[in-house]
């Protein structure tokens, strides 16, 4: 029970942090300004939708990705803890996303459905969550952990919804501030999620070198 528990909370705190709701929220309000508030909450119904659907995908395709790749869990630990590391460190520097997108340059781009490009992918869910769900459904030795993992990306993908929807109480209540240092603690955890990822693929190959050695 302890171990499905742990694993429960380690890919609820991952992807909250990484998908990071409450850093997208101020670019989902400036992209969305001129719709509506039923326009917008089908715009972020269909953006967390296909982010949903897009880390489940890749989460059930990795071990199909590595075998025909030729590439190690062990390797895609360490790139996603470096991803991991940068992506912490922005956040922490109170940088919003990676990436930008300059509010009048994006209506008339993605005027069409800003919904699924820029909104589901790369905002919500961006290398770092499409990372996470492969190594973590690599972790997940069971149908019950595969099911915890899903159950949690849905349940991430809900809340992101429920933030977005609800942008504009919360950044009022939050202000400028608040939203800054909300920022800054999950970039904290990112960063500290990244170390344990980096390390974690690290130390299977440099035994495996010592060993060959």
């Amino acid at each position: 029970m302890d171990q499905y528990l742990a694993f429960g909370l380690l890919c609820f705190t991952s992807f909250l942090t990484l998908i990071n709701p409450l850093g997208t929220m101020p670019i989902f309000m400036s992209m969305t300004a001129s719709l509506s508030n039923t326009e917008r909450r089908n715009t972020a119904r269909k953006a967390t939708i296909v982010a949903f659907f897009t880390m489940l995908a890749f989460g059930f395709s990795g071990q199909f990705l590595f075998k025909f790749l030729g590439i190690s869990v062990d390797s895609f630990r360490i790139v996603g803890g470096i991803i991991f590391f940068m992506m912490g460190y922005d956040m922490l520097q109170a940088r919003l996303v990676k990436a930008k997108f300059n509010k009048e340059d994006a209506r008339k781009e993605y005027v069409n459905d800003i919904s699924i490009t820029p909104l589901a992918i790369p905002m919500i869910c961006g290398p770092g969550a499409i990372t996470n769900a492969i190594v973590l459904m690599e972790d997940a030795s069971d149908a019950k952990l595969k099911g915890i993992l899903v159950f949690v990306m849905a349940l991430v993908s809900l809340i992101t919804f429920l933030v977005l929807w609800s942008a504009n109480k919360v950044t009022k209540w939050l202000g400028e501030t608040g939203n800054k240092i909300m920022m800054r603690l999950m970039g904290l955890i990112v960063m500290v999620i990244a170390v344990e990822f980096f390390f974690s693929g690290l130390k299977p190959i440099l035994i495996s070198i010592l060993k060959a050695a």
